[in-house]
């Protein structure tokens, strides 16, 4: 699918840029609930995307040393288990953070995880298949399921 792991990471980075717009709205913007995003506010977007974003740069951090990561392991028993209600405990725990932290987190952890999977060896991500899969679920894969959301939440701000 790619020839190499900066093909990969030109395309995230072009599917996560619609997202940074979500840093541009007020704290008063990002904190109405919408409900051509399912009843999230575009905080709630923000810290949904971060949480699977950040268990996706400790899959990186691990594979950057190791063949296997615990992290990964963890991450695909938790959803096999819990689905949906992993989410849902997700934004509750984003919900608790100061709004300033959450957009410093914004601004930090996609870069982080880009620079990550530089470092990576491409055999243990982007030549391997369910790590790849893994990567794409939580990355690209994901930012397409939640343009229609993004799209709501900007247009419900006038954007």
């Amino acid at each position: 699918m790619y020839t190499d792991s900066l093909e990969f990471l030109d395309e995230e980075r072009d599917v996560w840029s619609p997202f940074e717009a979500l840093d541009t709205l007020t704290d008063e913007q990002l904190a109405v609930p919408r409900a051509g995003a399912h009843g999230w506010s575009g905080r709630d977007l923000m810290g949904h995307l971060l949480a699977w974003q950040q268990i996706a740069l400790e899959v990186a951090k691990e594979l950057a040393v190791n063949e296997t990561s615990r992290t990964k392991q963890w991450s695909d028993e938790q959803w096999a288990a819990r689905g949906d209600e992993m989410n849902d405990t997700m934004v509750a725990e984003w919900r608790q953070l100061p709004v300033d932290e959450v957009r410093a987190r914004f601004r930090q952890v996609p870069g982080e995880l880009r620079g990550y999977l530089t470092v990576v060896p491409e055999s243990r991500w982007l030549k391997h298949p369910r790590h790849l899969k893994f990567f794409l679920t939580e990355t690209t894969s994901h930012y397409e399921a939640h343009a229609a959301d993004l799209a709501a939440i900007l247009a419900g701000a006038g954007r």
